[in-house]
């Protein structure tokens, strides 16, 4: 397999909200920028997110996060950033290399900066303590929200999802939205965690019930899921619901084991920058684009 070089001022890792803000940002400032992304497109999971309530605060406009994307995406385009899709960062060394790969081979990249903007991923139901088969119709509501709206796939009809995140809700209120039947969201503490406009949408416009102070302790089904069993942590009595389909939404961890190897002491290079939810996870993307603008700059 051949390996190429090539050197660039700033590698912007992670081509999502916060990598394409910070890449754009360091262009402007007269630096060579190369964005890497490991999907087919720009944009993270933005273009599969239909629902409003994105660029209130960075375009003053209610788009979707599909226009959201759309509009970085045009002003990488018209920028002099390079851009590499469907290319893998495999390491990042204290020498200031990164080793990336693609359909075309391995390229080895020397830059003075690097800003890594990988984001965060869903916690999995592998993660999570419960008994019981593993069949089919058990996703993460990324994965869900995806398949519906990427690829027009069906997930079920009767759902319950596990967790009460924004990501959680958003979905509960577009299954409503398709005529599913959402049959309950079953967060683990007393009161929801995600943000009140989507707790108000569930309650009081879709009527969706919720379980609080409850968990899901056993999985039934062999071909497809078939219900859980739920405990009710107060009391401990236990009950049983039936579903065609369970949604995982506990939670999201930031995607940052690239770099772990050159930790030293708790502290990162000083030519290394964490951007968006990488560094922490972030409640509204126009605050992930906005730090990713904030780290490219506080590099210079």
């Amino acid at each position: 397999m051949s390996l190429k070089q090539q050197r660039a001022d700033a590698v912007v890792i992670g081509g999502g909200a916060a990598g394409m803000a910070a890449a754009l940002a360091a262009v402007q400032t007269g630096q060579t920028v190369l964005l890497v992304e490991r999907d087919s497109r720009l944009g993270g999971v933005l273009p599969q997110c239909l629902h409003r309530g994105f660029g209130l605060s960075y375009f003053h406009q209610d788009l979707t996060g599909a226009e959201y994307a759309r509009r970085f995406v045009e002003q990488i385009n018209k920028s002099p950033v390079q851009v590499l899709l469907q290319t893998t960062a495999l390491l990042v060394n204290q020498e200031r290399t990164a080793l990336l790969s693609n359909s075309q081979g391995l390229i080895e990249v020397a830059f003075q900066r690097l800003i890594l903007a990988t984001g965060c991923r869903e916690i999995p139901l592998g993660a999570l303590p419960i008994a019981g088969t593993r069949p089919a119709g058990i996703f993460t509501a990324g994965q869900a929200q995806q398949m519906l709206n990427l690829y027009g796939y069906d997930i079920g009809d009767d759902i319950i999802i596990l967790g009460s995140g924004d990501i959680g809700l958003i979905m509960a209120q577009q299954l409503s939205q398709m005529g599913k039947r959402v049959l309950a969201i079953i967060e683990q503490q007393p009161q929801f965690t995600a943000l009140p406009e989507h707790q108000y949408q569930c309650r009081e416009v879709y009527h969706i019930p919720s379980i609080t102070s409850a968990t899901i302790t056993e999985i039934h089904g062999r071909r497809r899921i078939e219900g859980v069993t739920i405990r009710h942590l107060d009391t401990l009595a236990e009950e049983f619901l039936a579903c065609s389909t369970l949604l995982v939404a506990v939670g999201l961890r930031p995607e940052r084991e690239l770099i772990e190897p050159l930790q030293q002491n708790g502290a990162y290079p000083h030519w290394l920058t964490l951007a968006g939810n990488c560094e922490h996870v972030h409640k509204i993307v126009d605050t992930v684009s906005l730090q990713g603008e904030k780290a490219a700059l506080s590099m210079l």
